[in-house]
């Protein structure tokens, strides 16, 4: 598949949205849904199996118009400097249930821990499938992971995760909830729903929202947006704000919400991109 739209695939498959990529040699092998397919990129070519392109499109954003995004979100040396030294990176459109369990399984865990948890849990709840002679496994169903124990969960290493990934799917399964309608819903009350979801707070919300929903106005605050933000843009805070948030580990919600609003309200309609960028870049640099 040719490409004609700026994208990198390592940069969007390596930046911390998504868990559940393994590299092997040339080629990514990724676990969507029911499916296992694997994908390169060689300049501007895609090859990929056992996926349609219309599939590839919608999963990898290559629909989003990211020359478009760049002008708008381009406001500063800051983000034109992440951009340029990322650019190619897209927001992949993930399976809402299980981006909003890994989410819940995220908190206060690297990367290299959520990708094992999430591993556990999907060799343990989900179905096995092969392709290229390796074994993957789907992600587990909200039917199977409701009707199992916390110690079940546990014995994954959620540790205190497990109950709010429990209650969680116990109420996705029983009342049939669909995650769906949250894409057209106002950003607000969008976010409203998923916090009637056991471990489900702010950043966790956004996430869901950015990373599963199309919503590209949500604009998650971790630790390097945090850093990012109080670093380079510290014009726009108090002072005493910056010292009080810089020399805390977490943020209280107001203070959450104070650095989440700065985001949608300066990066605008795609505040979105905007975070995974300027979170990639700080990370990268340390």
């Amino acid at each position: 598949m040719k490409l004609d739209v700026p994208f990198n695939l390592d940069v969007t498959l390596c930046c911390g949205q998504v868990f559940r990529w393994d590299k092997k040699g040339d080629w990514w092998y990724g676990v969507v849904g029911d499916r296992v397919f694997k994908i390169r990129q060689t300049n501007m070519e895609l090859e990929f199996a056992n996926a349609d392109e219309k599939f590839i499109e919608h999963y990898f954003g290559l629909e989003d118009d990211l020359q478009e995004i760049r002008d708008r979100i381009g406001r500063d040396e800051n983000i034109k400097t992440a951009l340029r030294e990322f650019w190619g990176l897209r927001i992949i459109r993930q399976d809402p249930w299980e981006c909003l369990i890994s989410y819940i399984c995220a908190t206060y865990k690297s990367i290299a821990a959520i990708k094992q948890m999430l591993l556990r849990l999907s060799k343990k709840f989900g179905e096995k499938k092969a392709l290229d002679g390796y074994d993957f496994y789907t992600f587990p169903t909200p039917e199977k992971l409701a009707n199992t124990t916390e110690s079940g969960l546990a014995a994954c290493g959620l540790g205190y995760r497990a109950k709010y990934v429990l209650e969680t799917s116990k109420k996705i399964y029983e009342s049939n909830f669909d995650l769906e309608p949250l894409r057209k819903m106002p950003y607000q009350q969008a976010k409203n729903e998923l916090f009637s979801f056991s471990g489900v707070g702010l950043k966790v919300a956004d996430c869901v929202l950015l990373f599963s929903l199309g919503r590209l106005d949500a604009f998650p605050v971790d630790v390097w947006v945090k850093r990012a933000l109080l670093r380079r843009y510290a014009e726009h805070f108090p002072n005493a704000f910056i010292k009080k948030t810089s020399s805390q580990a977490s943020l209280s919600n107001s203070e959450y919400e104070k650095l989440n609003a700065f985001g949608r309200n300066y990066f605008g309609e795609y505040a979105g991109y905007a975070q995974e960028y300027l979170y990639h870049y700080e990370r990268m640099r340390h």
